[in-house]
């Protein structure tokens, strides 16, 4: 049954500026539905792209308001607007990726990208109201319009209904396995600064870990989500 917050989502339409030469390319060959303005600095050269804009109001516009719609981004010349309907997924398939207040949405982007590349059926964020998908998109290249995000508030109780689910739930922490196997599995990643809480822990099956070789602290997030993707998703 659809909770009114489920509900509202689905409700939820709103137009959103992405920019950069690869995402916008993404976004014309995968989901020219989406796009509402394109946007290309005067000079530019956008050969390439001419196949995909029939029909697609084209604005040439200068550095100065290029950069103001950016907001001082790398635009690289090439803007588009796009409407963004975001329906939450439902929890489902072999393996979930959590990100547990990891707020950076930089870093979000970077393993939303890391993740449908290599398979991740579901990205879940939990410890943060809400995401900034300007952003998500643009860091990931575009991959954020196909990966399956879900925002949840509560990461103990989504614990529970992963395991009533039967997903075998692991956290990314030191001191743990090197390879875990399992028909479904749900992987915790916490954030750099603090990692997964004691109250998470106590609930985990399994704890996975990188071992670094040489004395450091910790990993980059988004690095150490590439390592334990591939080593789960591909057993290495």
């Amino acid at each position: 049954m659809e909770t009114l917050k489920q509900y509202k989502w689905k409700q939820m339409k709103k137009e959103i500026i992405i920019y950069g030469k690869r995402v916008v390319q993404y976004l014309l060959t995968k989901h020219p539905s989406l796009l509402r303005e394109f946007y290309i600095l005067k000079g530019k050269r956008f050969k390439e792209f001419k196949p995909y804009l029939k029909g697609v109001i084209v604005k040439f516009i200068d550095n100065r308001t290029a950069q103001r719609m950016s907001r001082g981004g790398n635009h690289q010349g090439f803007l588009a607007k796009i409407e963004w309907d975001y329906n939450p997924p439902t929890i489902t398939g072999r393996f979930i990726l959590i990100l547990d207040r990891v707020t950076d949405m930089g870093n979000i982007g970077a393993i939303t990208r890391t993740a449908y590349c290599l398979g991740v059926d579901l990205l879940i964020v939990t410890g943060i109201k809400k995401l900034k998908w300007e952003t998500i998109i643009r860091t990931s290249a575009g991959a954020g319009l196909d990966m399956p995000i879900l925002v949840e508030s509560n990461l103990l109780d989504l614990i529970n209904r992963l395991k009533g689910k039967g997903y075998l739930v692991v956290g990314a922490e030191r001191g743990g396995e090197s390879k875990i196997s399992a028909s479904k599995i749900a992987l915790i990643l916490g954030n750099e600064g603090e990692g997964l809480s004691g109250k998470v822990r106590k609930r985990l099956d399994k704890i996975l870990t990188i071992e670094l070789k040489r004395e450091f602290d910790s990993l980059n997030v988004s690095t150490a989500a590439a390592i334990l993707i591939d080593r789960i998703a591909n057993g290495n």
